[in-house]
């Protein structure tokens, strides 16, 4: 299962949720308490996901590995570029 289904298969499990319980449509009738909470509910869950991305984003940001080996390479295969093309007519 690919992240995006299981994202989208905890928002159906918790949508459907929301939508029984603030709808009443299993006739519970919960108190004045729990209305308060339900109502808000999906806005709550939205600021928790964007803390939650923001997190993900820094952590993965601040743990970015440095690769210098592959670096050189690159930066050599760039001198070696140049310098065939130098040899072809072109000037940098």
């Amino acid at each position: 299962m690919t992240k995006l289904a299981q994202w989208l298969l905890g928002l159906i499990l918790l949508g459907g949720a929301w939508v029984t319980l603030t709808f009443d449509l299993l006739g519970l009738d919960p108190p004045r308490a729990c209305w308060e909470v339900l109502w808000p509910l999906p806005v709550y869950l939205l600021v928790v996901f964007g803390c939650y991305s923001l997190a993900t984003i820094g952590y993965r940001v601040a743990t970015f590995n440095d690769c210098e080996d592959a670096a050189h390479q690159l930066q050599d295969q760039i001198r070696q570029a140049r310098r065939e093309l130098s040899r072809r007519g072109m000037s940098f």
